[in-house]
């Protein structure tokens, strides 16, 4: 058997062949991460390998440059395992020069494949890929209206700071029918007030009147908002409150494209606790296929809400937190269907109050309940059955 591996790039990569005893075989090759590039790579292995042994390859989960590569190799025929870099690292740590290059690093990833400290990756089917691309942006979406949310509060805080006094959620429906129409105490003031009083009275299905027109009107009239450079405050806040507009259209449109690939799955995963059709799609994409991870401790380090252990000699630490050491988009999922589930679902929130009753702080007991949430996770998808609560 011969073993490649190779150092991902963005536009170029380097590769390493070495047999099973370690010995590199020949020069590392660089090549470019484009179809010729692909070629190069094909007539390396038949130049260093005149026996026609098994090629064994191997390469980091760098961000998403991997990807082409190993579906490239996949599509030849080769067996393409994914390590991840901290895996990469405990090799390096057995060298004592820290040398660090992409000849090194894929001589070190060939290494890593050799002597077994990795963990076989298989690329998912096409249905599973799709899903997770879809989940993964969603989350960047998300992140990025609540950026610009965050902006529209601070420019109010300075044109109109009386603003977020008015309404429990500056951006639910009737606030955002209010700014639709004035977003300065100028042009609140310029609205008549019977006018102001229907479109609240809609906006709110008749729970605002006219206390709250006079409140809001007030308001305005005594203002502490600036007073100068006003009209380019509002032109940045009508174009923020269009584009959140937009960006939430598009996520209506996300959020039923991502549901038709779940049900495409029939999976179990939305009887889960706190687990609904949205982060049901964001687990079961991040997880994958259930049967690579052979036991439920393995799934909750994938996770990251193992806890991570402080030990030296004599000394055992206690304050120990979350390692944080798995999938990030998994675990964000994860600890939101915790936190639904810690008072709602009668058996996590007893969990839950436990915890509380023992000292520990509200995130150290949701962070509990998420270890807990992952291993009824790990059993509904290894047994691909519904959560029964065992109350």
């Amino acid at each position: 058997m011969i073993i490649c591996g190779i150092d991902i790039g963005k536009n170029f990569h380097e590769a390493c062949l070495i047999d099973e005893s370690g010995r590199q075989l020949s020069k590392t090759l660089r090549f470019a991460n484009t179809t010729v590039g692909g070629a190069q790579l094909l007539e390396y292995f038949n130049l260093n390998n005149p026996s026609k042994d098994v090629i064994v390859v191997g390469m980091e989960a760098t961000g998403h440059y991997w990807l082409s590569v190993y579906c490239f190799l996949f599509d030849h025929g080769f067996q393409v395992n994914v390590i991840n870099p901290l895996q990469s690292d405990a090799v390096r740590n057995i060298f004592l020069r820290k040398t660090k290059n992409d000849a090194k690093d894929s001589f070190l990833i060939a290494e890593t494949i050799r002597i077994g400290r990795f963990t076989h990756t298989e690329l998912a089917d096409e249905t599973i890929l799709a899903m997770r691309q879809l989940c993964r942006h969603r989350m960047d979406l998300v992140d990025y209206i609540a950026d610009q949310k965050r902006k529209i509060i601070g420019v109010m805080d300075r044109v109109f700071p009386e603003y977020q006094h008015f309404f429990s959620d500056m951006f639910g429906k009737t606030s955002t029918e209010l700014l639709s129409q004035a977003v300065t105490p100028e042009e609140v003031l310029a609205i008549p007030t019977d006018e102001l009083s229907d479109l609240l009275r809609k906006a709110s299905k008749g729970r605002f009147g006219d206390a709250k027109v006079e409140e809001i009107r007030k308001a305005a009239k005594n203002s502490f908002g600036i007073t100068i450079a006003t009209s380019a405050f509002a032109m940045q806040l009508r174009q923020l409150l269009e584009m959140i507009t937009l960006l939430e259209k598009q996520l209506e449109e996300l959020d039923f494209e991502i549901e038709q690939y779940l049900n495409q799955l029939d999976t179990p995963i939305t009887t889960c606790p706190g687990v609904g059709k949205v982060l049901g799609a964001v687990i079961l994409s991040e997880i994958g296929d259930i049967a690579r991870f052979t036991e439920p401790k393995k799934l909750v380090a994938f996770v990251g809400v193992d806890p991570s252990v402080k030990q030296s000699g004599q000394f055992v630490g206690t304050q120990n937190r979350i390692s944080k050491r798995g999938s990030p988009n998994l675990r964000r999922a994860i600890w939101m269907a915790a936190t639904v589930a810690a008072f709602h679902d009668p058996v996590l929130s007893a969990f839950y109050q436990k915890k509380r009753s023992e000292g520990k702080h509200h995130s150290s007991a949701i962070g509990a309940v998420a270890r807990k949430l992952t291993l009824i996770i790990y059993a509904v998808l290894r047994d691909n059955k519904p959560y029964v609560p065992n109350c």
